[in-house]
């Protein structure tokens, strides 16, 4: 525009209307792309994200029962919920940012070569090579800051999560103080690691700065040295000053990109990690499905241990027979549980082998197995959803008169009707909403609706008054009975398995005793010992019942005289 318009008979349209209208288009077309580009990459990212998610919660799905129960809920959710969004920021600073700035670096340097000179194109080169390893450097050093600041956000989150899943222990126990010390002494760790990644980012932000303005007061001072001497225009130190400009945009935005991106590769290794943890129990190659005749359970010289330095189960070697009612009792820590968790292949043997009708389970699909085998746990997991939703867990794809059907054999049915808001109550965080009675007959429905061939029962009825125990027992035996299923009972109140037809006895990790209820008192051995001492306990207990309700009537009746 620097011409005399009069004398060339011309308007700003015919001069430049071209090149202010192709300036409009541009910056029109850097929006619309800008936002075009977004959109379609959020479809990608989002996929990505996706994936990823699913894989690694199907991989921990898998894992053994070892790996979740030395876990920490809130810390691995923490790591799992940043891992993901490390991938996002992954692919968009690749595509949106390194690549760019890397072309736009080229171009700023040729351009100020091929118009004025190599020293201009050298000054900027080495001026951001000098910025981007500085920058490298720098968030190297303070990578350490952001590792100790995650190690402390996880603990934080985990010590959150653990207290608010036990609030009633944390209550029971008066324990708010102590649970609130130690989650502020996480914060603390957080904060000071906080601290020093906001002091080291002003350190980077500084030498960033002393760098790149340098550079440009070089650059200045070179294109003003060209004006002064006549070789280059004003026009031309202006431009000098915005093609310099042009980079600043980017390479501050470099810093954060390189920072964030070393943060979202640690996240990711640690979402990755997980992945890698090996998954203890897998199944053989094309392994046929289990085929059940009646259910028969042998256990062959099976020794197992939860640790190498104490076994559970030692040369263990007894048979559980198909389509009756067989029980395994014993002292605490004789491997009951361990049974039960074995067939179902949580763990494998350190040595012996496990049968069911002469199939190895290490031989078969696992998932024909576990769906052969029903359980009503010692402690009732639930999720925090309705009744009906965790009744149907049993079998999703149930009818509704079939979850009905379970609850009313499973005598809760009445107690849901009772509810006010019926099959839709929620049971809240681990079933805590309703009584220990509750959960295990919510159990036991779930798997009357499973339905499986064999069922086990670990202290399926320890939290039930008597009377609900007996009415309980009468059906799940008539289940039995009428379909002819293989059930094992694990229990302490040798009263709920005294009709077994097999009783199973063990101590020190291995059979000591079988045979039927009478047969064991006749041994007058373990189980003998064991059913006389409940036996004067419930006497004693009864007679303090009956002696309660004795003066309780005296009261009354010297109230009413």
């Amino acid at each position: 525009m620097n011409i005399d318009f009069v004398a060339h008979a011309g308007t700003v349209w015919t001069v430049v209307g071209s090149v202010i209208l192709a300036y409009g288009v541009a910056r029109v077309g850097a929006t619309l792309f800008g936002e075009l580009r977004n959109a379609i990459f959020a479809s990608v990212a989002q996929k990505a994200i996706r994936s990823v998610a699913l894989n690694v919660f199907e991989h921990l799905l898998k894992l053994d029962l070892n790996f979740h129960l030395s876990r920490q809920t809130g810390g691995l959710s923490r790591a799992i919920d940043r891992g993901t969004k490390g991938i996002s920021f992954i692919l968009s600073s690749m595509i949106f940012h390194v690549l760019p700035i890397t072309l736009e670096i080229g171009l700023v340097c040729g351009v100020l070569t091929y118009n004025y000179g190599s020293q201009f194109a050298a000054v900027t080169f080495f001026t951001m090579l000098a910025y981007t390893m500085f920058t490298i450097k720098t968030t190297s050093w303070r990578t350490q800051f952001r590792k100790d600041a995650n190690t402390a956000d996880n603990r934080a989150a985990t010590v959150a999560v653990d207290s608010l899943i036990n609030y009633e222990a944390v209550k029971y126990f008066n324990n708010e103080a102590y649970q609130a010390k130690i989650y502020d002494k996480a914060l603390a760790q957080y904060e000071d690691s906080s601290i020093k990644i906001a002091t080291s980012l002003s350190l980077l932000n500084t030498g960033q700065s002393v760098i790149f303005t340098s550079a440009l007061t070089a650059m200045m001072y070179m294109a003003a040295q060209g004006v002064a001497a006549g070789t280059l225009t004003v026009g031309d130190l202006v431009m000098v000053n915005q093609l310099v400009f042009q980079l600043s945009v980017p390479l501050n935005f470099l810093g954060t990109v390189y920072r964030e991106l070393r943060q979202s590769l640690l996240d990711m290794e640690t979402l990755f990690n997980l992945q890698k943890v090996n998954v203890g129990i897998v199944e053989k190659p094309n392994a046929p499905p289990l085929e059940l005749t009646n259910g028969t359970i042998t256990f062959e010289n099976v020794t197992f241990g939860y640790h190498p330095d104490r076994p559970i189960l030692k040369n263990a070697s007894f048979v559980i027979p198909g389509g009756v009612k067989s029980a395994i009792v014993g002292p605490s820590g004789s491997g009951k549980s361990t049974v039960l968790r074995l067939l179902f292949r949580f763990y494998d043997v350190e040595e012996g082998r496990i049968l069911i009708d002469g199939q190895d389970i290490r031989d078969v699909n696992l998932e024909s197995l576990r769906r052969a085998i029903g359980v009503v746990p010692q402690d009732t997991p639930l999720f925090n959803d309705t009744i009906e939703h965790n009744v149907r867990y049993g079998r999703m794809d149930a009818t509704a008169e079939e979850v009905r059907r379970a609850a009313e054999r499973a005598k809760i049915d009445k107690l849901i009707n009772d509810l006010p808001d019926g099959w839709n109550t929620t049971v809240g965080e681990r079933g805590m909403m309703i009584s220990g009675g509750e959960k295990q007959r919510l159990a036991v429905s779930r798997l009357i609706l499973k339905n499986a061939p064999v069922m086990f029962f670990d202290e399926a009825t320890s939290a039930l008054d008597t009377h609900t125990e007996q009415l309980l027992m009468q059906n799940i035996n008539s289940i039995i009975r009428e379909q002819e299923r293989t059930s094992v009972f694990i229990a302490h109140r040798l009263r709920t398995i005294f009709d077994s037809d097999k009783i199973i006895v063990l101590k020190g990790g291995s059979m000591a005793e079988h045979g039927t209820h009478s047969e064991l008192l006749d041994k007058d051995g373990i189980y003998a010992g064991m059913w006389h001492a409940q036996e004067r306990m419930e006497f004693v207990e009864d007679e303090g019942k009956r002696a309660r309700d004795e003066l309780e009537q005296l009261r009354k009746l010297e109230a009413s005289d």
